[in-house]
């Protein structure tokens, strides 16, 4: 096992340059069993989950090799029940869509991920039944078949991203048009909809809250470029707020963190917009303020572990209500060992800053809330060591680099 072990009390000035999104590729990676045809995928990032996501096209009989580009050749794939590993990532549930596009029968475990809250399949399987399908529950398998899947009009209940995702896949090559009402409307949406248009499929509305796919009969291979990961660039950009440096965020989408943005100015830290890239500076000392995590384009919770980090040490007194999931919230218990001063109630939790963080031993719950403690390291007086750095690396390619780039005293060592 390993760990990292932070130094904190120092600024991060210089630049940093972002990744590919890590909630963008795993769709665009499902999404090519689709295509009996080679697509060349570029800006992949070098991340557990999305080996684990490869590791389940070789087992379906995709032919892959890595390089500037990710080349996957998905044109003999077989139909099998998927294996164990399937099981250990929440985009896993994605390659049902994809091989209901190929196969008239999938079996599929419930899938993984991080241990944040319920996030039931219920969303995706409605809108496999509206097209036509069934599914059955045997010892943890979901086996979902159907005789002809046919385009209908399908209504979300709530905005699930990997609901909207699913269907998409499905109703690719699906007879007729599919029309999915209140959708998700993230850029990791508009991705997927942009790489499978240019593969041939016709998807039109993309980023709004309906999507109209009509139902095409073969996919091509294509070339496509995957969009910067909004969440490492948001986490970069409170860690240079939080320690009080200087600091240009590269290789973004201005437009996709606004919410991000608009929060930093609301707190005193200077945000300057460009074209691919955003400035960051502060002082470091940062007045607290109240967020609501909301479905794009609300605040992300993704981002909310974070940005409680610096609250943690921020002046004043500030409410976190995350709407998102109930269980999100795992990473308070961690951040008061490092001295922090949070209260927490039912989805709600109350920050009142203290004037110090005293690093300590503590470990990540999961992804996003071992980012925050990254950032709590970074802030706080002496050494902070982070335990179940796995977590970490399911969505950061060697973060522990790129913030010794920007001078933080960061390293991964041995348990």
């Amino acid at each position: 096992m390993e760990r990292f072990v932070i130094e904190g009390g120092g600024v991060l000035n210089g630049s940093v340059s972002i990744n590919g999104s890590k909630n963008s590729v795993l769709p665009i990676l499902a999404a090519a069993l689709l295509i009996k045809d080679k697509c060349r995928i570029y800006n992949v990032p070098h991340l557990s989950d999305v080996y684990t996501m490869l590791e389940l096209l070789r087992y379906y009989g995709a032919k892959i090799k890595e390089g500037l580009a990710l080349e996957i050749d998905c044109t003999d794939i077989e139909n099998k029940r998927a294996n164990d590993k399937a099981a250990s990532i929440r985009a896993s549930f994605l390659l049902v869509g994809a091989l209901l596009g190929r196969f008239k029968r999938v079996s599929m475990p419930m899938p993984g991920g991080c241990s944040i809250g319920l996030r039931p399949v219920d969303l995706h399987l409605k809108g496999f039944c509206c097209m036509g399908a069934d599914y059955s529950f045997e010892q943890g398998i979901i086996t979902i078949e159907y005789d002809r899947l046919r385009g209908n009009e399908i209504y979300l209940d709530f905005p699930s991203v990997g609901a909207t995702e699913n269907i998409m896949l499905a109703s690719v090559l699906a007879e007729g048009t599919t029309i999915i009402s209140n959708c998700a409307i993230e850029p990791e949406i508009v991705d997927l909809a942009e790489f499978l248009n240019s593969a041939g499929a016709d998807i039109r509305g993309a980023g709004s809250d309906t999507i109209v796919i009509k139902g095409t009969d073969r996919l091509h291979g294509t070339d496509h470029r995957v969009i910067p990961d909004r969440i490492e660039a948001g986490t970069f950009m409170l860690a240079v707020a939080g320690t009080g440096g200087c600091c240009r965020i590269e290789n973004i989408i201005p437009d996709h963190i606004k919410p991000i943005i608009l929060k930093l100015r609301e707190i005193d830290a200077e945000v300057k917009e460009e074209e691919n890239s955003v400035i960051v500076s502060s002082d470091g000392k940062l007045p607290n303020t109240d967020i609501k995590t909301m479905p794009y384009p609300g605040f992300p919770t993704d981002m909310q572990a974070q940005f409680m980090s610096i609250m943690a040490k921020g002046i004043g007194t500030g409410i976190v209500n995350e709407t998102v999931f109930e269980n999100r919230f795992m990473h308070v218990g961690e951040l008061a060992k490092m001295g922090a001063n949070i209260t927490v109630e039912g989805r709600t939790a109350v920050v009142k800053g203290v004037e110090v963080l005293k690093g300590a031993s503590v470990k990540a719950t999961d992804l996003r809330a071992g980012a925050g403690l990254i950032l709590s390291g970074l802030c706080a007086e002496g050494i902070t060591e982070i335990g179940e750095i796995q977590y970490i690396d399911r969505g950061y390619e060697k973060i522990e680099e790129k913030i010794r780039q920007l001078g933080g005293k960061i390293k991964r060592v041995q348990s």
